[in-house]
């Protein structure tokens, strides 16, 4: 793969990786909690990397061509959405004594964020719909190998961006223990939010 291609598509995806949305709700809500913070980064980065997988494999270009599995996914994830935003509009996290306590442990926050982030709108069209754009079907790699390089390239800029986000929420709200339960709730709403606009969309389209 040219040097050319790889900076083209790095700059491509960063823009997608900086745009607030689920994946950055998510961090910010358990930023509060510092300890969170990795497992939840995690969570995020193995969904990323499945799908990458899945569309040097070709399975990615199967559920593409498969409406009815793709409406299934999507009103299921939305509901998934919108029942995490409730129940952190409902119960947001306290603040005590200038902490934060949350309840779970680092095998649940990286689960929650893998849930989160196959919710997300932009990894399928970043993966789906734009990486194979990137690819060289004339190239000397196989173009599975060139998605898998061109998907590890998004994993580092997400790791990079999720991981600042967390933490420098982590310390703003660490400063102002009384924004906690605020942020918490605006979070669960952008989560329900979203859930709202992909179902629209899908009954748009």
């Amino acid at each position: 793969m040219s040097p050319s291609l790889l900076a083209a598509y790095w700059a491509f995806s960063f823009l997608f990786v900086i745009t607030p949305g689920v994946d950055w709700a998510y961090m910010i809500s358990i930023s509060p909690d510092h300890r969170a913070i990795g497992p939840a980064v995690f969570g995020l980065l193995a969904r990323h990397l499945t799908a990458v997988a899945l569309v040097a494999a070709g399975v990615g270009a199967v559920v593409a061509g498969a409406p009815a599995v793709l409406a299934a996914l999507t009103y299921v994830g939305a509901g998934y959405l919108v029942w995490l935003g409730i129940g952190m509009v409902r119960h947001p996290a306290l603040p005590v004594a200038g902490e934060v306590e949350f309840a779970g442990s680092s095998k649940a926050y990286a689960i929650k964020g893998y849930g989160m982030s196959a919710l997300n709108p932009k990894v399928p069209l970043l993966y789906l719909a734009l990486l194979p754009q990137f690819t060289d079907l004339a190239g000397s790699w196989p173009v599975s190998a060139q998605i898998m390089v061109l998907g590890l390239l998004t994993i580092i800029s997400c790791t990079i961006i999720y991981t600042m986000v967390g933490y420098a929420s982590h310390s703003v709200l660490r400063a102002n223990p009384a924004v906690t339960k605020i942020v918490s709730r605006l979070s669960g709403a952008v989560m329900i939010i979203v859930a709202i606009a992909l179902i629209a969309e899908r009954f748009a389209s």
